[in-house]
């Protein structure tokens, strides 16, 4: 970043001149309090430390994991904190062993209030042991920070929601609404069963909420660590992969031919690696450059300013695209994430294939963006598929002031001076099965990264420690803000 600006930002849209929100803002800090956040010597942040270290170090990745493992570990804990077994239950997809859920219930005292929903997925991307620095599937913490596959995304959040519910029950704590946990499996695979999609399918009366809580948005730092903003999900992009795929007779590999699978499919992949699909601004987008630009300063913060005014100013764009993160959001996006090909070192390749991981931008389709990649690639020999999932396109999330007021509130207290920026998020959350179901669905974590982003699906996933500490106290009285209006 080039400055930054501690200023607190305070509302949407025209918020700060709203007499509604003024009393909301005033009664969540009584109702919160305004003492500061955690540390890590506080006896409960032990237990929720012992908490993450089981999760992490249960492996859930799709290859050698075991989802329901985890939920059952992750259920025990409830149950230990005194939860009857009617309202803790692990849940397990028919054909499925291995990638169950946990859901749990703490009641609220107006049966006519909708329940709030904290949602988060356990399993994780795979990790190899050689490529890491670390062992990916142990907890390690090394000079303020965590270390471990998941441990951004998400099982720092899913840990810091089996601890809340172990809070309200110390606490005695009795909502007005009920509050519902799930745990699911399969976010992080694209062939497997989704667990919040299997909920919304299969147990839709367990999870129904009023509001459900998820990751989404984090808080962005600065090269020096200093918060530049908090972050909360607007919108987000569409998922959807596709395969490449190109056969062939195959032959001797003395006698090489012209025609080879493998090069065929590498000139296809050539021929993405060079798109840029066309910049648009949209809602989201424009309102989170407009908030960023006064908070970032500089050339970057003009640019912002310049490109919401003119979303075709190439200066501004080529500014902006210099962040990676900022990138993703002007445009839809497609790179190639996965490749297999040739089935012997002698022989010529019979097939190659290619994964083609698609991003898409709020308005546009997974059939129109098929539609480009077969256009740039031009070979009728390279066939182009959808494959496995995809998103279903989803309405953005209404940020009116009872859903925004009470996470300006509470960030006030426990990120003071740090605004929040509604905008869109890059990536995918299973809000797109839950706000199908009628659910309406917030992306906001609490947790802050650098510009690596923790480095999450990559090496060496990480997450600073006070960074957890102040996301866990935020989560929590967000939960209790709502749960209480």
């Amino acid at each position: 970043m080039t400055r930054y600006d501690r200023r607190t930002t305070r509302g949407y849209l025209h918020m700060r001149h709203s007499f509604i929100a003024g009393l909301l803002f005033g009664s969540l800090l009584a109702a919160t309090g305004a003492s500061e956040a955690a540390t890590p010597a506080d006896p409960g942040y032990a237990r929720f430390r012992e908490t993450l270290k089981e999760l992490i170090e249960t492996n859930t990745t799709l290859s050698v994991g075991d989802c329901t493992l985890a939920a059952q570990r992750m259920g025990a804990r409830l149950k230990a904190a005194g939860y009857p077994e009617g309202d803790v239950r692990v849940f397990v997809p028919e054909g499925h062993p291995k990638e169950g859920g946990l859901l749990a219930v703490l009641p609220g005292s107006d049966p006519n209030a909708k329940a709030i929903l904290e949602l988060a997925h356990i399993d994780v991307v795979e990790a190899k042991r050689e490529d890491w620095v670390r062992d990916p599937f142990s907890f390690i913490e090394d000079n303020g920070t965590y270390y471990a596959r998941g441990v951004f995304d998400m099982k720092t959040q899913a840990a810091i929601w089996v601890d809340s519910f172990v809070r309200f029950r110390e606490e005695g704590y009795h909502p007005r609404h009920t509050i519902k946990l799930a745990l699911t499996c399969g976010e992080e695979s694209g062939t497997a069963v989704d667990g919040a999609q299997w909920l919304t399918e299969h147990e839709l009366p367990a999870i129904e909420a009023g509001l459900a809580i998820t990751e989404g948005m984090d808080g962005l730092l600065d090269a020096q660590g200093h918060r530049v903003m908090l972050g909360v999900e607007a919108s987000e992009k569409l998922y959807q992969d596709f395969q490449f795929e190109v056969t062939n007779p195959g032959g001797h590999s003395s006698r090489p031919l012209p025609d080879n699978a493998i090069y065929r499919l590498a000139h296809a992949l050539d021929r993405v690696s060079g798109y840029e699909f066309p910049v648009r601004l949209i809602d989201a987008t424009r309102f989170y450059f407009t908030r960023m630009a006064k908070i970032v300063g500089g050339e970057q913060g003009a640019a912002m300013t310049a490109f919401v005014k003119d979303p075709k100013d190439a200066k501004a764009i080529a500014v902006i695209d210099q962040d990676k993160f900022w990138h993703a959001m002007l445009r839809t996006t497609c790179v190639a994430t996965m490749v297999s090909a040739g089935h012997a070192p002698n022989a010529l390749p019979q097939r190659a294939t290619a994964n083609v991981n698609c991003r898409i931008l709020p308005g546009e389709t997974p059939a129109g963006t098929q539609a480009v990649l077969t256009r740039l690639v031009n070979d009728p020999a390279v066939h182009i598929a959808p494959f496995g999932k995809a998103s279903v396109p989803t309405k953005p999330m209404a940020l009116t002031p009872a859903i925004l007021g009470p996470i300006e509130a509470i960030a006030a207290q426990v990120f003071p001076g740090v605004p929040v920026v509604p905008g869109l998020e890059p990536g995918a959350s299973d809000a797109v099965f839950t706000v199908p179901a009628g659910i309406p669905t917030l992306g906001v974590s609490g947790l802050f990264a650098g510009p690596d982003g923790g480095n999450m699906h990559g090496l060496d996933e990480h997450v600073a420690v006070q960074s957890v500490v102040d996301g866990r106290e935020f989560l929590v009285r967000l939960v209790k803000a709502y749960a209480d209006q």
